[in-house]
């Protein structure tokens, strides 16, 4: 009997503990620290865990209305989930997948979805007509993870951007869900307090929500995501490095950023980071509770260990934290290895 390397990366987790509304304040979660002994806060005491000069680095992706209602012409219903667009191009997870054909046209409101080209894993590329701008206009919902068992409301579509969100080309088909329990009074605190903040944007897909794999944990590599680095983020990061200043992460997309980029302006990155990880940049993390078996879950243990990070979930669980996308959040003080 084969054994699953991805069994030790499981926990027991209640329903009870998935969030499946944000907190009434958007900074009004609790704060789990990860460091001997645990500690728990509040995120509005966030300020008290930072320091003058640490540099705090956020994803400034916007969240699109990724999730699309469209209807073949047979009738039947599909579900189109954009997960990176180049102008009316893009790729996409549909589902029912299994029978959709190559030229198909799927009707999205009064625009189309036509399949380009089918890949494994539900994955198709498509073209929108008049645009994915129009169709997301008209019919594009709010991306809510599937586990959250409700469709996206009003409400969500404030709550699932993060206050600092910028229109750039590049979108996500998810959250960057860290930076969701910062607000404007909070980095307002921070500023005082003599944080620098700059940003990164990662566009936020496959290789962030999609379930590990097996082969994916062998091949040490995940689902591509593109991101950029501005220059002043660049310049900042160097800055900080030369005068050994603390660079704060604000989630694990921001972490993938600044650990695979080399240099300012455009990439891509793969990359799956577990222990063993020794960070070029990153010297803390804020970051919410993840999924088992998640390669997020890997990277955070990267930071805490594995049984410091499970330890810390089961206290999480037994004193009422709450998980995953509008869940409540933790902080590691520094890499595994690092602490002081």
């Amino acid at each position: 009997m084969s054994i699953d390397p991805l069994d030790e990366w499981d926990f027991p987790l209640p329903e009870s503990a998935i969030a499946r509304v944000p907190p009434v304040e958007r900074d009004g979660g609790r704060l789990l620290v990860v460091d001997d002994p645990l500690r728990d806060l509040r995120v509005v005491d966030l300020p008290s865990l930072l320091r003058p000069g640490d540099l705090l680095v956020v994803n400034d992706v916007r969240v699109r209305r990724a999730r699309l209602r469209a209807q073949r012409q047979t009738g039947g219903a599909v579900e189109v989930l954009v997960l990176r667009a180049d102008g009316d191009e893009g790729e996409a997870l549909v589902r029912p997948a299994r029978k959709l054909r190559v030229g198909e046209r799927l009707r999205a409101g009064s625009g189309e979805i036509e399949v380009r080209e089918r890949f494994d894993e539900g994955r198709v590329r498509v073209r929108f007509t008049p645009s994915l701008e129009s169709i997301e206009a008209e019919v594009g919902e709010m991306p809510l993870p599937p586990y959250l068992g409700r469709p996206a409301d009003a409400e969500d579509t404030r709550r699932y951007q993060t206050v600092y969100n910028q229109a750039g080309p590049l979108r996500a088909a998810a959250a960057p869900t860290a930076g969701l329990h910062l607000s404007e009074r909070l980095l307002t605190e921070l500023d005082a307090l003599g944080v620098e903040r700059v940003s990164v944007t990662l566009e936020v897909g496959l290789g962030t929500f999609r379930p590990l794999t097996a082969e994916q944990l062998a091949a040490g590599e995940l689902h591509p995501e593109r991101y950029t680095v501005p220059p002043e983020t660049w310049a900042a990061l160097e800055r900080a490095r030369v005068e050994g200043r603390r660079v704060v992460a604000v989630g694990t997309t921001v972490v993938r950023t600044l650990e695979s980029a080399t240099g300012p302006g455009a990439g891509e990155t793969r990359i799956l980071l577990r222990e063993g990880w020794k960070p070029k940049r990153v010297g803390a993390l804020l970051t919410n509770f993840h999924l088992p078996r998640s390669s997020l879950l890997l990277l955070v243990a990267a930071f805490g260990g594995r049984e410091r990070v499970l330890s810390a979930y089961a206290h999480a669980v037994a004193t009422g934290y709450r998980f995953f996308s509008y869940g409540d959040a933790c902080f590691f003080p520094a890499p595994d290895g690092s602490r002081s």
